[in-house]
């Protein structure tokens, strides 16, 4: 018996390719249990499976010759076998990425939100920066203006990134970094997402900054927007995608 076709990386470890896997259980568990023994006498560290939603009826065989769960994606599970002791595997994604937009008019107006699903309408509107969490592959200047704009109908062009927050914690125990961005207006109609926003608006700076019922960070970071300069889009010569990379730099770095 052959081991089950696979590809392999640079850090000893073994790709299952879920092409080759079959579909009967049976087969894949004699199979499986020849490569292990086959991969370990070879001196690889770790076996990877990948297994199509499609043949998920292989996951309990897997699972019973010790594989654990490593993560889940669209139409798959990932699991991960250690073939020698203590191996390192590293984790899956640990962190949300999420940005919101410091836009401000020439009248020196803040565009501010206040989120439908917050609660009790007897509550006073709890105002925040538009904004929302990133697509996967999307660039950080490209999600905070389509979240602007998705939000409240308003074009922006992206400035400069002011500052971020860390929290742990947050959904499924992940942690998330929120950036800060500052935007520039390009028109001021207001065009308000009506499923996921109960209010939309221009408010004067000095309001929003006294206001009672907004957040004490949320005053902050409008503030270092105002008075910093932040950090700009920059290429890098020796990066050649810009598709892949983004970079923020402070200005005037020769």
């Amino acid at each position: 018996m052959q081991a089950i076709n696979s590809t392999t990386n640079r850090f000893g470890g073994v790709l299952i390719l879920p092409e080759a896997l079959p579909d009967d259980p049976e087969t894949f568990a004699a199979q499986l249990h020849h490569s292990l023994a086959s991969w370990r006498a070879e001196g690889f560290l770790v076996v990877w499976l990948e297994v199509p939603i499609a043949k998920s009826k292989l996951i309990h065989e897997a699972v019973e010759q010790g594989f654990a769960f490593h993560h889940s994606g669209d139409g798959y599970l990932m699991l991960t076998y250690q073939l020698v002791a203590d191996s390192f595997i590293p984790p899956y994604s640990t962190h949300y990425i999420g940005a919101g937009g410091v836009v401000i008019n020439d009248r020196e107006e803040l565009l501010v939100v206040s989120e439908r699903y917050r609660g009790s309408d007897n509550r006073p509107p709890h105002y925040k920066l538009p904004g929302g969490a990133l697509n996967q592959g999307e660039h950080l200047a490209t999600a905070v203006v389509r979240e602007v704009h998705e939000e409240t109908g308003i074009e922006a062009e992206f400035q400069r990134l002011v500052c971020f927050r860390h929290w742990h914690g947050y959904r499924y125990g992940k942690s998330d970094i929120y950036f800060v961005c500052r935007l520039c207006p390009l028109n001021e109609t207001i065009v308000k997402q009506d499923e996921e926003i109960a209010h939309c608006l221009w408010m004067p700076l000095g309001e929003y900054l006294d206001a009672e019922h907004v957040s004490f960070f949320n005053k902050q970071i409008v503030r270092a927007a105002l008075s910093s300069p932040g950090v700009a889009p920059t290429t890098m010569e020796d990066h050649r995608n810009p598709e892949l990379l983004e970079f923020f730099m402070p200005e005037g770095l020769d």
